[in-house]
């Protein structure tokens, strides 16, 4: 009898693009354009904190030695750092930086968990279309039982590999992506938290005191 080969293109193909069409059909095209742009981040540099706080590190000695009536936003790529100094620059409040951090947080996290759910997702349908492939090979069987020997290998080989498949895509691709998107945004939000409370003390003596207290009070 002949052998089984582990590589089997149609049963791939039927893997994948029915687990990408049912993704898509699922999750909707919102949800899978933001799962892919999460993808595409993992191969970026992640963000670095030291980075962020030697750009920074000018801006908030002129604060220290001007106060904020001279601070102006500071010029950098990452628009949250951007937009809290902006928020800073405008308002000459601790507060107003907090809460810019505070509002690219929450969107930040919500992008981040439309990924996980149509991951998630994507990783529910992979074993299902491997199901489906299983099947699609039994009903390719021979209807004069095994006379016919290579279509019987054909048929086996359908089944086997598409639940096979099904599995791996989503034990070993779908689910670790997801996990690396997690842990990369968690250790993202605790750099960020640490930039943002180190810059928030830094500038703290430079405001007026009515704005220290509100954002005191607003902290309590």
């Amino acid at each position: 009898m002949p052998s089984l080969s582990l590589f089997d293109p149609a049963s791939a193909a039927l893997v994948l693009g029915g687990t990408a069409i049912a993704t898509l059909a699922r999750a909707g095209l919102r949800n899978t354009a933001a799962t892919a742009r999460e993808l595409a981040s993992l191969a970026a540099p992640g963000f670095d904190v030291a980075k962020a706080r030697s750009v920074l590190a000018p801006e908030v000695e002129a604060i220290r030695q001007d106060g904020l009536l001279r601070a102006r936003p500071v010029a950098v790529a990452d628009s949250e750092l951007a937009d809290a100094t902006a928020a800073l620059a405008r308002h000459r409040s601790v507060a107003a930086l907090i809460a810019q951090h505070e509002q690219h947080r929450t969107r930040r996290e919500a992008r981040r968990q439309q990924a996980l759910t149509t991951l998630e997702q994507a990783a529910e349908l992979g074993p299902v279309f491997g199901l489906v492939g299983t099947l699609v090979g039994l009903g390719r069987l021979p209807a004069g039982g095994l006379d016919s020997e290579g279509a019987v290998m054909a048929a086996v080989s359908t089944a086997i590999l598409t639940t096979l498949y099904g599995l791996l895509v989503a034990h070993l691709v779908i689910l670790p992506l997801a996990g690396m998107i997690e842990r990369r945004g968690r250790s993202e939000e605790e750099q960020r938290a640490q930039l943002i409370d180190w810059l928030a003390r830094q500038v703290a003596p430079a405001c007026p005191p009515d704005r220290i207290q509100h954002n005191d009070s607003k902290a309590a």
